[in-house]
């Protein structure tokens, strides 16, 4: 019993802002979990698309991230993370509801357009919000907190998602759609009565040019080396099933006992994976293990389709455990530089360049990878494992060359820590200590 009641602290997140946030993580998660679930089924039986328009539309959503994220930061940088957080989980509630009033393709191009985008707004406003409203150590584990609650709101939005899809009527198919819409209403109402964040004073010399940050070349070295990181996520969920249904003899069921393990091991490792995100040496650290550790799961992939009965399930399920060990250290990396290495006056503008450089990666890394781990019959795994050890080599000179040189506010990631609560914030409400913490909330 005393062992159940350590194992439900550590997974219990301190008291106060990180528990409001991780709870809201899950409360979303359960919608968009059943919405992704169903989703595909909705679109065609409800609305009445075409695979191939389902996948223009996908698209053009896709297109909408790369050229809205930097706009969409610098607007947030302006107005504030809150009230960005706010109007984008605004907009999703009126999106989510007008899907069932689809009656052309157009019209569902439209929505998926505004979807993206407001999903962009709003993930730049929790981003800005987190990093002003907690202490600077603080950060990179509330937002594990958030990550491994998101994750268990997700199995449990899948899972009612299934639910819908049992019933094979356009009814619950409806019902599910709306009730997102309504998840992501009570997320607004939510996260507008979380405490005021300290209000950041923005220098028009600074935030003047959303291109500025374009020539913070360190900066913008370091955001196409996280995009690429990134391909890890791809490999995960895409390439490895499809590795697995071509090329080997695994059973198919194998495939939710995959993503089920995934799913456990984030939600109970997210949190302790993230010690040593802390530094900007420490993101690196963490950067270079888990390109070094996705490295070696690639010849292990090759290795299944030449593997037969246990010994293929047993490759396979070491995969999974290698990428995911990856997804919790880049995870980890990837919080601190969103939130520590931007100046706070522009951290919207930054977190848009770099979303801008991810998206675009997005688009090549499924047409890239299947090319490479599939259609070369299994050599190409040992192409991708290259790029994951080029990731590995270059990390550390890359974080090395953003820290010793400015942003475009002028200071290294150092002098801006050194400034200390006052820097890059204007007089404004006291923000209330969190509870738990060794701190009260600076205004950074």
């Amino acid at each position: 019993m005393d062992r159940i009641r350590a194992t439900s602290a550590r997974l219990l997140p301190p008291p106060g802002l990180p528990r409001v946030i991780a709870y809201q993580s899950a409360m979303v998660a359960v919608g968009s979990g059943s919405f992704l679930t169903g989703s595909i089924v909705f679109f065609t039986h409800v609305l009445g698309l075409t695979p191939v328009q389902i996948g223009v539309g996908f698209s053009v959503a896709g297109l909408t991230g790369v050229l809205s994220s930097l706009p969409l930061g610098a607007l947030a940088d302006r107005i504030g993370g809150q009230r960005s957080w706010v109007v984008g989980a605004l907009g999703g509630a009126l999106t989510f509801a007008a899907y069932p009033l689809v009656g052309s393709f157009a019209g569902f191009v439209v929505l998926m357009v505004v979807a993206a985008a407001t999903d962009s707004f709003a993930n730049a406003g929790r981003t800005i919000y987190t990093a002003d409203a907690m202490p600077a150590e603080d950060r990179v584990r509330t937002m594990a907190y958030a990550r491994s609650y998101l994750n268990a709101g997700f199995t449990v939005g899948t899972g009612l998602g299934a639910v819908a899809l049992a019933f094979d009527s356009t009814t619950a198919l409806v019902v599910m759609v709306l009730l997102n819409a309504v998840v992501s209403l009570l997320n607004a109402v939510i996260v507008a009565r979380l405490p005021a964040a300290p209000v950041v004073r923005h220098d028009r010399e600074v935030t003047g040019s959303r291109l500025a940050v374009l020539k913070d070349t360190p900066y913008v070295t370091v955001a196409v080396l996280l995009a690429v990181m990134m391909f890890h996520s791809v490999i995960l969920i895409e390439i490895v099933p499809l590795w697995a249904v071509t090329h080997t003899d695994a059973p198919k069921p194998l495939l939710g006992v995959m993503l089920a393990l995934n799913t456990v091991l984030v939600i109970g490792l997210q949190v302790p994976a993230s010690r040593g995100a802390d530094s900007l040496p420490g993101a690196a650290r963490l950067i270079r293990r888990g390109a070094l550790v996705t490295a070696v799961a690639c010849p292990v992939a090759a290795l299944a389709g030449w593997t037969g009965g246990w010994w293929t399930v047993g490759a396979l399920l070491l995969v999974v455990l290698l990428i995911t060990a990856t997804e919790l250290w880049f995870s980890a990396a990837l919080w601190f530089f969103q939130t520590n290495v931007p100046p706070a006056a522009s951290r919207g503008v930054y977190l848009g360049a770099a979303q801008t450089i991810s998206s675009a990666a997005d688009v090549l890394a499924p047409v890239g990878l299947t090319l490479l781990a599939i259609s070369t019959g299994g050599w190409g795994w040992w192409v991708v494992a290259a790029l994951f050890v080029g990731c590995a080599v270059a990390a550390g000179p890359a974080v090395a060359w953003v820290a010793r040189t400015p942003r475009i506010d002028g200071l290294t990631p150092a002098q801006a820590g050194a400034t200390g609560p006052a820097a890059g914030a204007a007089p404004g409400p006291a923000p209330e200590p969190v509870p738990g913490s060794t701190a009260p909330t600076p205004s950074t």
